[in-house]
């Protein structure tokens, strides 16, 4: 007999309905009433902001500086960029009036019906190249105003026809980074520095491996010279694009005319570049650590790093335990992980301790402790480690658990990143023939991310990925995937592997 599993059913049975399942179980997000929208709840939404704020500390830390521009961008700013227009053309949202007016129906109802048709429609935000090139030119007049180092937090809207709870709605969170700069080179350099910012923080803080890599042509941003991306695989083995940084070229720089009086005395246009990560990371950090008892949060961006649960069998002793545990708590809350003071969390709600410890369980808190009389009395604590069975507990004298408490945290955070990498390295295969390469796409197959020598056309691209479901998720930047070969497809001469997956 199989044991019983929080989540049913299991990542093995049906992963995309075990992903619903978790969030849902995990109190992380549910759906609105406005179609292929979410309503982020409080656990998930501590999740965003801790992500949000160790984000800006790197970022700051780059010299970037924060702004916000609006979020209706006139539909004229759209057609400048043709390009860039067509690449969101199909997800746009867009507003035509500005004014309600309430109609009396014959039945007595009242009906609102939109009035007061504007001259200019307005697209809500897709992303904003367009709305913050044009603040741009207003505020670059010489070399001498760049670089411009501007990032925002904001909320974006892409019409989504399939929606998934954090991978793909219609709207969601995230932050879009803009810079101008001088030279080609500067700008450059800005997307490779962005794109190892987002490489070691998804390793780092959400302990994810990712493949760095730059997109095919097919596959950039629309508008951009050069997309570059950070790739990580889920437990179902698909590729998410967890980040993405652009090398603009010029560009938006004609369309939005941001020029500047060159060192030579000269007008010249400014090279600007666009990089962002959102909300979809905590859809990839679900599906990269849960198991089938719910979310497995890394310590550095879990919304508590320790929930304390007191065990009051007694009505008399029940005041005695819980001070001992909001006293634990202050005494734990006074230590820091990674720069940040620990996050503790009392539960002192009057219900059921199974029930209390399953609800944790499942929402993926990476150290619950047990306090009870018998445990005072003892001079210890009953420790759970999310990243184990759970059923497993180990009783620790208090003491010694507040002394350890950090290397445990620690020790978590470095288990999840192996555990992810493993599982990922051991689904990454080198293949060199196109049997090879459908055997392992084929239906029922495993999958995984293969890499292959590539020297196709975008056309031979574009048919893979009709006939396949099958991407070039990048093309690596790490010679470790440097070698001479021959193109699966074509037999040409190649000189790198490139990662193919099947991909949310």
């Amino acid at each position: 007999m199989s044991a019983q599993t929080a989540i049913t059913p299991t990542r093995d049975k049906d992963f995309p309905e075990w992903y619903q399942q978790v969030v849902r179980a995990a109190d992380l997000a549910e759906n609105s009433e406005v179609r292929g929208c979410m309503v982020i709840k409080p656990w998930g939404y501590g999740l965003w902001e801790n992500i949000q704020r160790q984000l800006d500390v790197k970022f700051k830390a780059t010299g970037h500086v924060n702004a916000y521009f609006p979020l209706l961008i006139p539909l004229s700013y759209l057609e400048k960029e043709a390009e860039h227009a067509e690449g969101f053309a199909t997800e746009c949202a867009v507003v035509t009036h500005h004014r309600l007016e309430a109609v009396k129906q014959p039945d007595g109802s009242t009906k609102m019906v939109p009035t007061g048709k504007l001259e200019e429609p307005f697209v809500i935000r897709p992303t904003s190249e367009t709305i913050i090139g044009a603040a741009f030119a207003r505020w670059v007049q010489s070399y001498r105003d760049l670089p411009l180092l501007i990032n925002q937090w904001a909320n974006v809207m892409r019409w989504e026809m399939r929606p998934r709870l954090f991978l793909r709605t219609a709207e969601f969170l995230w932050q879009e980074g803009h810079t101008a700069h001088e030279t080609a080179e500067e700008a450059i350099a800005e997307t490779q520095q962005m794109h190892r910012v987002y490489e070691e923080f998804l390793r780092d803080h959400l302990a994810i491996p990712v493949i760095p890599g730059a997109k095919t042509a097919n596959e950039r941003f629309p508008g951009a010279l050069d997309t570059l991306t950070v790739e990580a695989m889920v437990q179902d083995r698909k590729a998410i694009q967890a980040g993405t940084s652009h090398y603009l070229g010029q560009n938006f720089a004609k369309a939005a005319n941001i020029q500047f009086l060159g060192r030579d005395n000269t007008r010249q246009l400014a090279h600007t570049t666009s990089w962002g990560v959102s909300t979809r990371l905590i859809g990839t950090l679900i599906m990269a650590h849960g198991d089938d008892d719910g979310v497995v949060l890394p310590p550095r961006v879990a919304p508590q790093h320790i929930v304390i649960l007191p065990v009051t069998p007694k009505e008399e002793t029940r005041q005695e335990v819980l001070d001992a545990c909001e006293a634990l708590a202050s005494t734990l809350r006074a230590q820091s992980f990674h720069g940040e003071a620990l996050r503790v969390l009392v539960d002192k709600r009057d219900i059921a301790g199974g029930s209390k410890n399953w609800e944790w369980i499942k929402k993926g808190v990476p150290l619950r402790v047990e306090m009870g009389p018998r445990d005072i009395a003892n001079g210890s604590v009953a420790v759970c480690r999310r990243d184990q069975g759970p059923k497993a507990k180990e009783f620790v004298p208090k003491e010694d658990f507040i002394g350890s408490v950090v290397e445990r945290l620690q020790d978590i955070q470095d288990g999840l990143l192996a555990r992810a990498t493993a599982m990922r390295d051991a689904n990454m295969k080198a293949l060199d023939t196109l049997e090879e390469f459908q055997a392992f796409f084929a239906e029922g197959a495993p999958g995984g991310f293969a890499l292959m020598h590539w020297a196709g056309s975008g056309d031979d691209e574009e048919r893979l990925a009709k006939e396949m479901k099958v991407t070039i998720r990048c093309i690596p930047i790490s010679e470790a995937f440097a070698e001479e070969g021959k193109c699966f497809l074509t037999g040409k001469p190649s000189a790198k592997r490139v990662v193919f997956a099947r991909s949310y």
